[in-house]
Order: structure tokens, then C-alpha cells, then sequence
């Protein structure tokens, strides 16, 4: 595997993360909640976006010319056909979600506390980012399993 799979990977996952993170802090909102929120938004977003040039880059690079003829020619072609599709259609989705919550962040900062309905929006938006981008990483999974199943078959 390419390096820089595992870079692409690492900071989804820390995007990931931080908005489990905004979730927690919005489930008992305070001042000091809400600001911790607004920052650990920001760098979410900011790994998310860092995701998608990295992957995007791997995807044109690397993945499309050395990887995916492999796949496809494997035990397991739906590894591309299905999976990948699915990952970068659905992965488009994120950094514009967490730019959502983290613009809402900033634009609603002083009614979270005391808007319910606002911050369960807002909690909403959190852990779908946070779903989307943690099953981006067990699709990730299946398509470099589905890669090591071509090159075992290719050895055989």
C-alpha cells in the first residue's frame, strides 16, 4: 500500500473525531462548550477537506492507474465496481456537512444553548459526518482487501 493511503485515512479518521467531539459537547452546552465546539469544528473540517485533496490526489495518481485494473481483474471486482463508486460519491458529502455545522457554529453561537431544536440540528449533522466518515474507513477496508485478494490470486 501507498503511504499516502495511510495519510488520506489518518486524516479522515481525525476528522471523524473531532466532530464526535462537537457531538459531545452539544449534548450539555455551555459557554465554554460551545467555543470548545466552534474550534474542534473548525479543525474537523479542516482534516476533512486535507482528506479529500489526499485522496482525491491518490485517487487520479495512483489508485486509478495501478490499483484499480488489479482489483477489477481480481477475485473481487465489486471491490471497484460497488464500493469505491460508493465511497467517492458519498464521501463528496462531507467536507460541505462539516462546513454546515461548523458555519452554523460560528453563525448561532450565543442561541445553542438555548435553542433545543438548533442544537439537536446540529448534533444531527455531527453524527451523520461522524457515520459517513467512520464507514468511509470500513469501505476503505474492503477495497484494500479486495486489492490483496488480486495480488494472492496473481501469485498463485
Amino acid at each position: 500500500m501507498h503511504p499516502i493511503i495511510g495519510l488520506h485515512a489518518v486524516l479522515g479518521e481525525l476528522g471523524a473525531l473531532a466532530f464526535l467531539w462537537v457531538l459531545v459537547e452539544l449534548l450539555s452546552p455551555t459557554e465554554a462548550r460551545v467555543r470548545r465546539a466552534r474550534v474542534v469544528a473548525f479543525l474537523g473540517l479542516i482534516f476533512l477537506i486535507a482528506a479529500w485533496i489526499v485522496g482525491g490526489y491518490y485517487y487520479v495518481n495512483i489508485y486509478g492507474v495501478d490499483v484499480k485494473p488489479i482489483i477489477k481483474a481480481g477475485p473481487t471486482p465489486w471491490a471497484h465496481s460497488v464500493i469505491t463508486e460508493t465511497k467517492e460519491h458519498v464521501f463528496l458529502f462531507l467536507p460541505f456537512l462539516a462546513t454546515l455545522a461548523w458555519a452554523t457554529l460560528e453563525r448561532y453561537r450565543a442561541e445553542i444553548a438555548s435553542n433545543r431544536n438548533l442544537r439537536i440540528g446540529l448534533i444531527l449533522i455531527s453524527a451523520l459526518i461522524v457515520l459517513l466518515a467512520f464507514s468511509m474507513a470500513a469501505m476503505g477496508f474492503i477495497i484494500s482487501s479486495g486489492f490483496r485478494a488480486a495480488l494472492e490470486a496473481q501469485a498463485l
